[in-house]
């Protein structure tokens, strides 16, 4: 069996963090799916999703990191493309990724106990992010 649907984030932008478990478990619970797979896909190429640990000093240590590597003010070529400025967000949603895929075992996503799913924002602007949401199984 297959159940989709989407999580809606209004997102301040500038490598923000939301901890978005608690939705992809309620899809999950929706989908009557008891064990299987759920795939996490942000739409978009400015947001990335991934797994922390979602607490204050990794909130704030992720997006740190994200600056040491691809800093926001940089020159990057997209941007003299579109001259839009937010170069360093596509690379930093490239360099973590679009989705993740983890284990549903008895209708909830299965994760270690300091695990949580999270969305990264890395654009320039605040949007309106889209994440869907694939459940497959039994």
């Amino acid at each position: 069996m297959v159940y989709q649907s989407e999580i809606i984030i209004k997102s301040n932008a500038f490598d923000s963090l939301y901890d978005i478990t608690e939705d992809v478990n309620e899809i999950i619970n929706k989908s009557k799916i008891n064990n299987g797979i759920v795939n996490v896909f942000h739409i978009g190429s400015t947001g990335s999703i991934t797994t922390i640990e979602f607490e204050p000093g990794l909130k704030e240590d992720l997006p740190e990191f994200l600056n040491k590597i691809l800093p926001r003010g940089q020159f990057y070529k997209h941007n003299a493309t579109w001259h839009d400025g937010n170069g360093d967000g596509h690379l930093k949603a490239s360099l973590i990724g679009p989705e993740i895929t983890c284990p549903v075992i008895n209708n909830k996503v299965n994760l270690g106990t300091w695990q949580q799913i999270i969305l990264i924002d890395s654009d320039n602007k605040p949007r309106t992010r889209k994440i869907f949401i694939t459940v497959i199984g039994e």
